[in-house]
């Protein structure tokens, strides 16, 4: 019988709706398993069919445990706030709000065909009120924390208060911005403002001043991911340095924890080694130096104060606040210079560029405090005012960045650890040698060393050992529109949060998406967004009095806010009273199995992982950790098409025939024609090439016989190679099809009347493995995939391609595979037309099919080796067909067993068989190695290393059973021509050899 897939997939997609196949149940006695995809933010270009392989991957194994038996939660939702939506408004002038909705629709359509086992019912938007409304109760319950480091977990800010009533700050052990010092009667003799102030230096959810990532083009501060080489991500604008008032989250108090939790986790270990390398967790001392003439003091962390001696100059992070204090007069204009050029790069940028030195002198000189020598101070932008404190003590004889800055400005290198190297040449760092010209640390070890210096820090009063993280607090301020609205309102310049009872406070309606007038943020623009205190609630923007009615922040909360807790929500998306009963978020835990991309690893989850520790410290949930096991899936890669355009301008050529209009020419001329040009400097095509001499008539020639033109002579022209939309490429060959070219929307504006040079009347284009992405348009639409293969076929190859954490390259023409052997399988049950399975028992050998399947179907799921299972389902298949089986005992297991890759084809499989309910929560075959042991095994017999004949034999027979066996056969009686063997190897199960 035909296998029409398109048939077969619409009618179990709407039978999944209708019965809500998937639906999850927070009822139940089974055990749970939570299966999650990373959240998935909706663009408008659809689905490629790169992105659902983590999706396809997760769905199998979300099947596979339902079939297991127990109550697996697989949800899907969007994260739905972000920049696209609001540059779209922005040029359009629609709300993000339709573009969002408009989106959405699009991915679930694409989604749904693809025959995912999500629970619909528990979808969630990040853009929706009723979400979002406990996206900003979380960040009140920040706003109303702080981090005691002697309990080592958040607390209520209610207990910091009575802290400072009973003692002012003695004893007190918390993460804060300023080390504060006050008794409890000058506490409760404050104000009402001052307190708030002073708590602000505690909350983990804070107001402060932060160097920030601002992009004036987007009118918003940019996060780092959202930065490279300088410029947005969206929109290649230019990003400088600022410091601005901004809201902050305090992550630098669970550094600690964040780095210990790793350990707990079964995350891949690239994934962990970057989650370690950004939180930075380093030892050392934190030493104060006086400065010349100044009553300031250079504070700063060293990872090896056993080397201060060897301290010859310090250098201060360009944003420091000391430089504007300490700048001479003379230096004042060049610092300022450096500053303005340091504040277009981004922190990130300035951590990665380490071959170039620069920096500025700032006039002042601080004093060694060991060694009593003055030690010049400049500004750089390789320090950091976010890690340490914004300042270094520079040894450049033992570090190699501080050695590049001494040579570049001639300054003192003095070699303090023992070592035969020129140090004068180049740094030598090691912890394994001694103390040199360092007084009372000569011939100390490091570890030696490094104790005695920061027992005589401690002792001078200049310092203490310390421990330091490179993790800065998160900014989370944003100046955008379409993002949460953080629950603040501002009464005599000091914030205060909303009540719960007045959340969700939402988005207002603007009339335009930009920054205001006096360059507030884009909610500046709202005519309703004030808070009347008096009443309770919103109202008009110019009924603004200071006194009852007050602004409410005008900033929007950052995309991570509501993707650092979805996972929660999704275990009951309709409670209005709690984000997440307790109850339930006991019973679902953690994230059982998380899969999404690895350019997540540093800033969503750490992110997540920071909010779950807060929430369970504030004993919402009971989990340290949200997501214990974690895949990175790799990418599917596109294959680009690329075609070579030249511009011959008028200058460039003669024209044989005088009476034809000189203009510039545009040429396409094929790949392998390149050879033909040269760059006129010698080397390989760049922008303006040459035709080489002995190729110029020919290429001539080429151009008169496919345009008519006869051209006299050609100088130079240049050369660019552009993108073809495969699409337009003939069947899956790399021909142009030159016509559609011609014609398509996209091209017929610069190539309509293009001389296009064809080779034999073909155009063969370039073609190059890279990312999948519509501005290289090489993406594969994954709906035209499912028309012709199926949903089914398209799982089946994403999984076929290879590993699941390995990139790998699509080829459509590698789907008719895929796509014969669920023919294959489909015939299986059929006899012709006729669907035919029998109730006969299976034979030894059929069984021996199945249950090899089972066990090697187990192994891979469970090792996530997806792959391997496809080409066992394609072997069983063919050895079954080769049996003629039809029998229920097998068909019916084989369907249960496929079913978590191809789940339509197995339902109507299933369904056909006699069944009413779905396959999906049959229970998986389970394995009898019974069937796996074998009657008989055929050994190769070896004569002198080569295979000379096969024998049959009981697998029961012992080594020597085996040996006479063959011995006697009468095959070996005539290679032996009574010859006796020197020796007989018998490999039980495997071969025998003799060697005569």
């Amino acid at each position: 019988m035909f296998y029409d897939h398109q048939q077969i997939e619409k009618k179990w997609q709407k039978y999944w709706e209708e019965n809500q196949t998937y639906k999850t149940s927070n009822n139940t006695d089974k055990p749970k398993f939570y299966v999650l995809d990373m959240f998935p933010y909706p663009s408008g270009a659809g689905l490629h069919v790169g992105h659902p392989l983590g999706y396809i991957a997760s769905d199998i194994y979300a099947r596979y445990k339902r079939h297991q038996g127990f109550n697996v939660l697989h949800p899907v939702g969007y994260d739905s706030f972000g920049l696209p939506a609001e540059q779209y408004a922005i040029q359009t002038g629609q709300h993000p709000a339709i573009t969002t909705e408009q989106n959405i629709n699009r991915y679930e359509e694409q989604l749904r065909k693809i025959g995912f086992s999500f629970d619909w019912s528990r979808e969630v938007r990040t853009s929706d009120a009723s979400y979002y409304k406990w996206t900003q109760w979380i960040f009140i319950q920040l706003y109303h924390s702080w981090y005691n480091k002697n309990t080592d977990k958040a607390e209520s800010i209610e207990t910091l208060i009575k802290h400072f009533e009973e003692k002012g700050t003695e004893g007190l052990n918390a993460n804060q911005n300023d080390e504060l010092n006050f008794t409890s009667e000058e506490w409760k003799n404050a104000s009402d403002l001052d307190k708030e102030d002073i708590l602000l230096n505690y909350r983990l959810a804070y107001r402060a001043e932060t160097t920030v990532n601002w992009c004036p083009a987007l009118g918003t501060v940019l996060a780092n991911d959202e930065v490279k080489d300088g410029k947005s991500e969206r929109g290649g604008f230019p990003v400088f340095q600022k410091k601005m008032m901004q809201w902050s989250m305090r992550i630098s108090a669970y550094s600690e924890r964040l780095l210990q939790g790793l350990n707990t986790l079964d995350w891949p270990q690239p994934l962990k080694d970057s989650q370690e390398y950004w939180i930075g967790k380093s030892q050392g001392a934190q030493v104060q130096f006086m400065v010349e003439g100044h009553d300031e003091i250079v504070e700063v962390f060293t990872t090896r104060p056993d080397t201060i001696f060897g301290a010859t100059f310090m250098v201060l992070a360009p944003e420091n606040p000391l430089v504007e204090t300490i700048t001479t007069d003379a230096q004042k204009a060049e610092v300022d210079t450096y500053i303005e050029e340091t504040s277009k790069k981004t922190e990130r940028d300035r951590m990665s560029d380490v071959k170039n030195v620069s920096g500025a002198f700032t006039g002042s000189y601080a004093i060694n405090p060991f060694s009593g020598e003055k030690m010049p101070i400049y500004i750089s932008d390789y320090v950091l005012m976010g890690y340490g404190t914004g300042a270094v003590m520079a040894v450049p004889a033992h570090d190699e960045r501080d050695h590049r800055f001494a040579k570049k400005f001639n300054l003192e290198i003095k070699k303090v650890v023992e070592t035969e190297e020129d140090v004068q040449e180049k740094s030598f760092d090691s912890k394994d040698s001694v103390c040199v010209n360092s007084d009372f640390l000569n011939g100390l070890s490091y570890n030696d060393a490094k104790s005695k210096i920061i027992a005589e820090i401690e002792t001078k009063g200049i310092g203490h050992g310390t421990t330091n993280y490179r993790q800065r607090d998160a900014i989370f301020s944003r100046q955008r529109y379409w993002g949460e609205p953080v629950p603040i309102y501002y009464k005599d310049g000091m914030p205060y949060t909303l009540p719960t009872s007045a959340l969700p406070l939402e988005l207002p309606e603007v009339e335009k998406y930009l920054p205001t007038e006096d360059g507030d943020p884009p909610l500046g623009n709202a005519k309703e967004f004030a808070w009347d205190e008096a009443n309770q609630k919103v109202v008009a923007t110019d009924l603004i009095d200071d006194k009852t009615i007050f602004p409410l922040e005008l900033s929007t909360m950052p995309g991570w806010a509501g993707s650092s807790w979805y996972f929660l929500r999704y275990m009951d998306p309709n409670d209005e009273e709690t984000f997440v009963k307790k109850e339930l978020a006991d019973y679902w835990g953690q994230v059982d199995l998380y899969i999404g991309g690895s350019e997540h690893a540093t800033g969503h989850l750490l992110y997540s992982r920071f909010w779950n520790m807060f929430l369970k410290d504030r004993g919402y949930i009971s989990h340290d950790e949200p997501f214990q096991k974690l895949i990175n899936q790799g990418m599917i890669l596109g294959m680009s098409a690329f075609g070579y355009r030249n511009f011959f301008n008028p200058e460039h050529y003669e024209l044989k025939d005088k009476s034809l209009e000189k203009k510039r020419l545009n040429v396409v001329i094929p790949p392998k024609y390149l050879e033909y040009f040269v760059n006129p400097d010698g080397k390989e095509i760049k922008d303006i090439s040459i035709v080489k001499e002995e190729n110029l008539s020919d290429f001539i020639s080429q151009i008169k016989e496919q345009t008519g033109i006869e051209i006299e002579n050609i100088n130079t022209f240049s050369i660019q190679r552009f993108f073809i939309d495969i699409s337009l490429l003939k069947g899956t060959t790399d021909e142009l099809d030159i016509q559609e070219f011609k014609n398509n929307k996209v091209y017929k504006n610069d190539f309509a009347d293009a001389i296009i040079i064809t080779d034999n009347g073909k155009y063969i284009t370039d073609r190059e493995v890279e990312k999948m992405s519509k501005s290289k348009y090489n993406v594969v639409n994954p709906d035209d995939i499912c028309e012709e293969y199926g949903a089914d076929g398209l799982r089946l190859y994403e999984m076929f391609l290879g590993p699941l954490e390995q990139s790998k390259p699509w080829n459509t023409q590698g789907l008719s595979g895929v796509y014969g052997f669920l023919k294959k399988f489909w015939n299986l049950y059929f006899n012709g037309d006729v669907f035919e399975v029998s109730d006969e028992e299976p034979t030894k050998a059929e069984y021996k099919v199945l249950h090899t399947l089972i066990k090697k179907v187990v192994y891979d799921i469970e090792n996530f080796s997806f792959n391997t299972s496809v080409s066992s389902f394609m072997i069983a298949v063919n050895e079954l067909q080769k049996l003629k089986c039809n029998k229920r005992n097998i068909l019916e297991p084989l369907a249960v067993i496929i079913s978590p890759y191809a789940p339509h084809i197995c339902e109507e499989l299933w369904s056909l068989s006699g069944h009413d309910t779905s396959v999906e929560f049959e229970k998986f075959p389970a394995l009898n190695e019974d069937y796996l042991i074998e009657d008989e095994i055929e050994y190769p017999v070896s004569v002198n290393g080569k295979m000379k004949f096969k024998i049959s034999l009981s697998a029961q027979l012992s080594a020597k059973e085996v040996e006479d066996l063959v011995i006697s056969n009468e095959k070996m009686q005539q290679i032996l021509e009574g010859k006796t063997p020197k020796k007989i190897i018998v490999v039980p199960h495997r071969i025998v050899n003799i060697v005569i």
